[in-house]
């Protein structure tokens, strides 16, 4: 043998390894796709609910009873009744079989059209001038198109490919392999139909696997706004607050530098001190205006808004002093000027607030103004503060809107911010729409950040009439 010889040979030899290993995974794909028994219900439809399960099960009784007529009676074939019975309702049980087990149930009706083609071939051409359908009968075809029609609508589409070759090759090994004389053929016809029926569930599952998808899409996009949201109204409030620290962090320096000058002959572990403690304090406020240049955003809009009511902590006024429970009759009249009519009542004996709580509840009565400016145009809005000796009451509530709400841009997390704050300082916010189509907006802050029993204040009930609370 000449090493050319060799070679070919020996590449042969590779080849037909090569096709031989591909052959064996096709296989054992195949037999893991199909030769199975799992069980797959048929989920019930939206809208039509159970309805296409009774219908398949009517579909079933009339493939049973016209398959066991065709064999007992029809066109001469006279079996007797046990073989009838049994290879007529065969089809029958397989499109019953595949609401359950779509992959046993196609077995089920292949098997049945093999058999029933045998037992049909032995009295092809007997009858003169009876030509009987073959190698699929009426019920059989029928039948096996529900079952594949099923099958593509709940397995994977490589899965019904496969179903349709096995189903077109058992046609072609029956009526062109197999063959017999004096019948109407079917197979052409079955073959044509089964495609027509797997390409359309196919087209159908893929539509639902789409629309599930979907809906899983927008449900996690949904909470991942949701959580986006929170998270910059948490930066936002961090901000703002480490606003606040600053400036305190500020004043300590500044205490810390004049000390040692408003005392005669200072010791020299006080100016020591001292010392160390306006070090400490430029330090952390060093720190505190790296994390403020980190979160304050870049974006050089206006952070009151057009009316003083928009996102506030923008990066337009880096400098610009926290608002605080003085300015709430600036925000108001801006409010008035956009196109509300607001009014505005304080009730008891004013005290001073921490800054965070001051910051807090200007915060929440901007965003609930600036609510009712979207939601609910032309209404009127009573906003009421009340101090307490526990803490700070607020309640802001619109009538119906007068005007027509245009759609809003904004993400809709309003309530969330509000309510972020609140539990933030130990406090809490509830919202609720009122009977005559208005909304109201109700909050408590403890007056030092924190409750002063550790629980919740029970802030008054949210009216139901449009009536403010007294």
């Amino acid at each position: 043998m000449s090493k050319v010889d060799g070679v070919t040979e020996t590449g042969g030899r590779r080849g037909f390894a090569l096709l031989a290993d591909r052959g064996r995974r096709g296989l054992r794909v195949l037999r893991d796709d199909l030769w199975t028994a799992r069980s797959d219900p048929l989920p019930v439809f939206v809208w039509l609910r159970w309805l296409p399960h009774g219908l398949l099960c009517l579909a079933a009784l009339g493939i049973g009873l016209g398959g066991v007529a065709q064999l007992a009676n029809d066109g001469g074939v006279r079996l007797n009744p046990g073989a009838s019975f049994a290879i007529g309702l065969a089809p029958a049980g397989a499109v019953l079989l595949a609401l359950r087990r779509p992959v046993a149930a196609w077995w089920l009706s292949t098997a049945a059209t093999a058999v029933c083609a045998a037992v049909v071939r032995e009295h092809l051409g007997q009858i003169p001038g009876v030509m009987l359908p073959w190698p699929w009968t009426a019920a059989g075809i029928i039948a096996h198109l529900l079952v594949m029609l099923l099958l593509a609508l709940r397995v994977r589409a490589r899965v019904a490919v496969e179903a349709l070759v096995l189903t077109a090759l058992l046609t072609w090994a029956l009526e062109g392999g197999w063959g017999g004389s004096g019948y109407q053929p079917t197979g052409v016809a079955a073959v044509v139909l089964s495609a027509v029926v797997t390409v359309l569930g196919i087209a159908l599952h893929g539509r639902r696997q789409a629309r599930a998808e979907l809906v899983e899409q927008t449900s996690l996009t949904a909470e991942e706004r949701a959580r986006r949201t929170l998270l910059e109204e948490r930066s936002r409030i961090a901000r703002e607050l480490h606003d606040v620290v600053a400036h305190h962090m500020s004043v300590i320096s500044i205490q810390a530098q004049v000390a040692p000058h408003l005392v005669e002959r200072p010791s020299p572990e006080l100016v020591e001190n001292l010392a160390g403690i306006r070090q400490n304090a430029l330090e952390a406020l060093t720190e505190l205006r790296r994390v403020l240049g980190v979160l304050r955003s870049e974006d050089p809009e206006d952070p009151e808004g057009p009316y003083g009511l928009g996102a506030p902590g923008t990066g337009a006024a880096p400098d610009a002093p926290q608002p605080n429970l003085a300015r709430l009759g600036t925000l108001i009249e801006n409010t008035r000027a956009a196109g509300l009519d607001v009014s505005a009542e304080v009730r008891g004996a004013v005290r001073p607030y921490t800054p965070g709580v001051e910051l807090s509840a200007y915060r929440i009565v901007q965003e609930a103004l600036s609510n009712a400016l979207r939601h609910a145009p032309g209404s009127r809005v009573r906003v009421e503060v009340v101090h307490r000796p526990d803490g700070l009451h607020l309640e802001v509530a619109n009538s119906r809107p007068r005007r027509k709400v245009l759609p809003s841009p904004g993400a809709g997390h309003g309530l969330l911010g509000m309510r972020e704050r609140a539990a933030m300082l130990g406090g809490r916010v509830t919202a609720a729409a009122t009977a005559p189509g208005g909304f109201t907006v109700t909050a408590f802050l403890p007056g030092d950040g924190t409750p002063p029993d550790g629980s919740l204040p029970t802030p008054p009930p949210v009216p139901t009439t449009g009536e403010q609370t007294p």
